[in-house]
């Protein structure tokens, strides 16, 4: 995709209402310089002055242009934010509508670095367009003009021009070059940034790590992304001198060239003179204006390779209704589920799986690390899709257009959860009272407040957070609950609650419930005990 065919896409008809006013004040630029170059040809010793005709007509073609160049620059930047604010809504709405496993292929960096600069490239090239089109407009009808007075003349000096262009164009093409390897760069950079937010106690706590961390990894990748940045603004740099030198080099050519090869006119010179060296702003402006395009159409680029339109069309084609709150059974039959290990070439194969579930259960899912354990997890609740095998619900299969509204029985805490700091998407028909009923029960009152839906914090320690996390999934108040090993951070008191008084609570509501546990002192609290090794049941 590139930056024209996405403002169509956006809004063609604002585009070609803007092209239209936008020519016509290039049209009227250029006539007035026409009147101009006339008025000076009728300036003579015996008529020191020019019609007042002619300057009635050039203050009414600057009016025209003023007006036309306002109402052309209105439309395109109302249409470039427009676009901008279209663009990071659908890119938002495809990240929330792909598969998790792409998502997870593609990295936090890349979607965030998408979701920033990727836009920020896009937003700053669609707000030099309305300049971009008034100048292409301004362009064409001098080069009209310069054809009126002259084909011949004409001819060449856009033969000049094209020969100029030529070389400007390769110059051109080495910065996109390396506009593409900065943003490849930029990725891997965003990566070391969170790198350093996420790791920080780690390379506080080891200094070789730290210095070979800033040093190796770091310091090269931000070195690399400087490099292609001044190799990429150098380029752009000097194509635009090649191009402000070649408008002298013409007028040089037309001023003391052309009366050698043929006998001109003073009006004809003057004419072309006049308007070349008027030329030059809009030309210039251009060349200024061309890194942000060639960034923007990298930026376009690098969202297409994300392939986050084509990922999210089966589940924005889902219904998304809301889920009933009963269901009798989930059977998984010989379901399995493979992705590729981070890091390595080999693949872990989760499965075949066969599983039911039913209401008033508590399962427990248990086993060593890398077992498969949070992949399970993410199967049963249908955030990842079974490779072979099928998940049926009240005996219907859950296939594409059903997994959008099979996940609305769930009710999850995992390990990796993330706390909104308000009560999102949930309708309290009592206000905040049961909210706040359950923050005294998960002993959380002296540290957080509720109100309007609204927590005051979430600046808490991780056991606490987990509490607010399963405060919004009691609020959520779904048919089947899954908690990914939520007591690893609670303290030898609550753990013992959430055992011994919440799970069984939960049950007796008869609420399905899975819990991923290393807890073995109390696995007798199971109805089912499921144990994983290496991706396959080998007990239950």
């Amino acid at each position: 995709m590139n930056l024209i065919e996405f403002l169509l896409k956006a809004a063609w008809k604002s585009v070609v209402a803007a092209a239209i006013t936008g020519s016509i004040s290039g049209m009227g630029s250029a006539a007035a310089i026409a009147l101009i170059n006339r008025s000076i040809s009728q300036i003579t010793p015996q008529h020191p002055q020019a019609p007042p005709e002619l300057l009635w007509g050039f203050l009414g073609l600057v009016t025209v242009v003023l007006v036309t160049n306002l109402i052309s620059q209105f439309l395109l930047v109302q249409l470039a934010q427009d676009a901008i604010y279209k663009l990071r809504l659908r890119i938002s709405g495809w990240i929330l509508a792909s598969p998790l496993q792409h998502l997870e292929e593609l990295g936090t960096n890349r979607l965030l670095t998408t979701l920033t600069e990727d836009i920020q490239s896009i937003s700053s090239a669609v707000f030099s367009v309305p300049t971009l089109c008034v100048n292409a407009a301004i362009v064409v009808a001098s080069f009209a003009y310069l054809g009126w007075l002259s084909i011949g003349v004409l001819l060449g000096t856009l033969t000049f021009m094209a020969l100029s262009i030529a070389l400007v164009q390769l110059l051109i093409n080495q910065a996109v070059r390396l506009f593409t390897e900065a943003r490849e760069e930029n990725d891997a950079l965003m990566k070391h940034f969170q790198a350093i937010t996420d790791g920080i106690k780690e390379l506080k706590l080891h200094s070789q790590r730290r210095e070979e961390f800033l040093q190796e990894d770091l310091q090269t990748t931000a070195a690399n992304l400087r490099n292609y940045r001044i190799g990429s603004q150098r380029a752009i740099s000097l194509s635009g001198g090649i191009g402000e030198l070649s408008f002298f080099i013409l007028l040089g050519l037309l001023v003391y060239g052309l009366p050698h090869v043929q006998t001109v006119s003073s009006e004809l010179l003057s004419g072309y003179v006049l308007t070349i060296s008027y030329l030059m702003r809009p030309i210039g402006n251009t060349l200024a204006i061309l890194p942000n395009l060639s960034q923007a159409g990298v930026a376009l680029r690098k969202i297409d390779t994300l392939g986050l339109s084509l990922a999210s069309r089966a589940e924005m084609q889902a219904r998304t209704t809301t889920s009933s709150a009963r269901f009798k059974q989930i059977e998984i039959r010989q379901a399995t589920h493979i992705y590729q290990l981070a890091g390595e070439e080999k693949t872990f194969t989760l499965g075949p799986i066969d599983l039911t579930i039913e209401p008033g259960e508590l399962i427990f899912i248990v086993g060593g690390n890398g077992s498969g354990k949070s992949t399970l997890a993410k199967l049963i609740t249908g955030l990842y899709a079974p490779d072979s095998g099928e998940v049926r619900l009240d005996g219907t299969v859950v296939d594409d257009l059903h997994r959008e509204l099979y996940r609305q029985l769930f009710s999850t805490v995992f390990a990796d959860f993330y706390l909104f700091d308000r009560f999102v998407g949930l309708q309290l028909d009592d206000g905040d009272a049961q909210a706040k009923m359950y923050l005294e029960k998960l002993q959380l009152t002296h540290k957080v407040a509720i109100e309007n839906g609204k927590l005051s914090t979430t600046a808490l320690s991780q056991g606490q957070r987990k509490r607010l996390a399963l405060l919004t999934a009691y609020l959520e108040d779904r048919p089947i609950y899954l908690f990914d090993e939520w007591a690893a951070d609670q303290d030898p008191f609550f753990r013992e609650i959430f055992y011994q008084q919440l799970l069984p609570e939960l049950k007796q509501r008869g609420k399905a419930i899975l819990v991923i546990s290393h807890d073995d002192r109390y696995f007798h609290l199971a109805d089912r005990l499921l144990k994983l090794d290496y991706g396959k049941i080998v007990r239950e």
